[in-house]
């Protein structure tokens, strides 16, 4: 891949007005950062082609009839990879908001073309960061094995439970003890794959079948393998907000 392609996103334009979408075309075209992939005139419109098409980017107008923008930057946020999305508008007053939601800017109309051209910098800015901060996640463990060391691939593990001041990493059918505290591996992996679902216990987020409502605000996850774990209650609203609850 070119370093001219990773260094453009891939933009949804959502505006009611299609006079709107249509200036907002001839701006984008103006800007190196930037490839339009789609347009959407209403909120729904815009999550089912967030979910197809998967653009880095969305240019999304506060105000609209049914659905406004917050509602649509709430929803495209659970996505897996949620896009960038930079707020384009007539309207002051959701500032705030917008911010809260993690925006990366708030443009308001009429745009022009250098202030456009400041927010996609900030969206290209932040994409560098997560790029860079995701490249340091711990992707293996050398483990003691007798006389040697094994080397395990983060994604062979499926669990890891704390026992005093080790750590047990389960892979496959066994399992190995580290010598680490589980705060400090908390840290190191990467929240995309792994969750902390107990004080004691992380798990793999691909190897969990679903949750369970036991009763008495308890829950607990089920695995793929059928064994049922409880979630802490420090930790369930982290996983309940990994299922979009």
């Amino acid at each position: 891949m070119s370093e001219a392609t990773q260094e453009t996103l891939r933009t949804l334009i959502v505006d009611d007005e299609p006079l709107a979408i249509e200036r907002m075309q001839v701006l984008c075209a103006e800007l190196d950062g930037l490839s339009v992939v789609g347009t959407a005139n209403d909120g729904q419109s815009a999550l089912r082609l967030a979910e197809k098409l998967a653009p880095d980017l969305l240019l999304l107008d506060m105000t609209m009839p049914g659905m406004d923008g917050l509602a649509v930057a709430k929803e495209v946020g659970k996505i897996d990879v949620p896009p960038a999305v930079i707020f384009v508008t007539a309207h002051e007053d959701f500032a705030v908001e917008a911010f809260d939601i993690d925006a990366v800017d708030y443009v308001l109309k009429p745009v022009a073309t250098d202030r456009l051209e400041r927010a996609i910098g900030r969206a290209l800015s932040r994409r560098d960061s997560a790029q860079s901060d995701k490249q340091q996640w711990l992707s293996e463990f050398w483990v003691p094995n007798r006389s040697e060391l094994l080397r395990i691939d983060a994604d062979e593990v499926s669990r890891i439970d704390a026992e005093r001041d080790y750590v047990r990493l389960h892979v496959g059918s066994g399992s190995y003890l580290l010598l680490q505290t589980i705060a400090g591996l908390e840290a190191k992996l990467d929240p995309d794959k792994f969750i902390r679902i107990h004080r004691s216990t992380i798990l793999r987020k691909d190897m969990i079948r679903g949750l369970r409502h036991e009763g008495l605000g308890v829950w607990s996850v089920e695995m793929e393998d059928g064994e049922d774990l409880r979630i802490g209650r420090t930790y369930l609203r982290k996983v309940k907000a990994m299922a979009g609850r």
